[in-house]
């Protein structure tokens, strides 16, 4: 079986990393730290969160990697909060904003609205003249729930898109046939995953030392650290913060390099994508 890999021109053994930014547009701070780490070429992909407040900055902003959209549906901060555009009654709780985690998305969206509202955040990142790689969701809530990632694929087929895609191991565990769902589509996704929100510092120079032949997602939050970011996100900032100097640490790119690592985009798997 020809590996996506070899699909994509690389050797069978090569190791493709994809390096994403999660929550471009959902602040000024998030903004700077994301086009500078991508302009350092050390990111290679950013994810658009399109509902935001600060989404049309990011995308006036010269980017020096590719843009996905990050679908969002939920609005997690306690006193920084935005709404749906399409202004959908179920997409909204009791303050009349996105609800603030995924369970409550769950528990009360109509599923007409939340396919209503996903592709208006795409097609406005489109009409904002964004070239989209991909498709992923703000935290996981088109993901989790096998009703929704159904609907995510479904997304990702209509618009020619590449997705997020969880690994195997944790594909048992969540119980969403996510893999056969993309494949039926003819989706591309990555092989793997690299997920470290909220890990100990070490945790990715253990995870770049494992690296594995094919392609893999690394995705990040960085965020510039100041009065922006300990305001509206007082619980995780220090999460956040801390993605940035890592990222901007010279040790970031040398472990990638130590890993054998070839630092790619999303676009060549839409690429391929669409010429399948």
């Amino acid at each position: 079986m020809v590996s996506l890999a070899e699909r994509l021109g690389h050797a069978p053994d090569a190791k493709l990393l994809i390096v994403n930014c999660d929550d471009l547009g959902s602040s000024a701070s998030a903004n700077r730290a994301i086009h500078d780490v991508m302009d350092r070429g050390v990111a290679t992909s950013a994810t658009l969160m399109v509902p935001c407040p600060w989404a049309l900055d990011a995308v006036r902003r010269p980017t020096a990697g590719g843009i996905g959209a990050h679908l969002t549906l939920t609005c997690e901060y306690p006193g920084y909060r935005w709404r749906a555009l399409t202004g959908a009654a179920s997409l909204h709780d009791a303050e009349g904003f996105m609800p603030r985690t995924a369970a409550e998305v769950w528990a009360r969206a109509d599923l007409a609205d939340v396919e209503a509202e996903c592709r208006a955040q795409i097609d406005q990142a489109l009409a904002w003249g964004v070239d989209l790689t991909h498709l992923d969701a703000h935290m996981g809530t088109m993901q989790l729930d096998p009703r929704y990632h159904a609907l995510f694929v479904r997304l990702g087929r209509d618009y020619r898109l590449p997705v997020r895609m969880f690994g195997a191991r944790a594909e048992a565990v969540l119980g969403v046939p996510a893999r056969a769902q993309a494949s039926e589509a003819g989706l591309v996704h990555p092989d793997r995953m690299i997920d470290l929100w909220g890990r100990p510092r070490g945790a990715l120079a253990d995870r770049l030392g494992a690296l594995r032949p094919g392609v893999t997602e690394l995705f990040l939050h960085p965020v510039e650290d100041g009065a922006e970011l300990r305001a509206y996100d007082p619980a995780e900032a220090d999460i956040r913060a801390g993605d940035y100097a890592e990222m901007t640490h010279p040790d970031f790119a040398a472990r990638i390099a130590a890993a054998g690592a070839t630092l790619i985009s999303f676009a060549p798997l839409r690429d391929l994508m669409r010429r399948a």
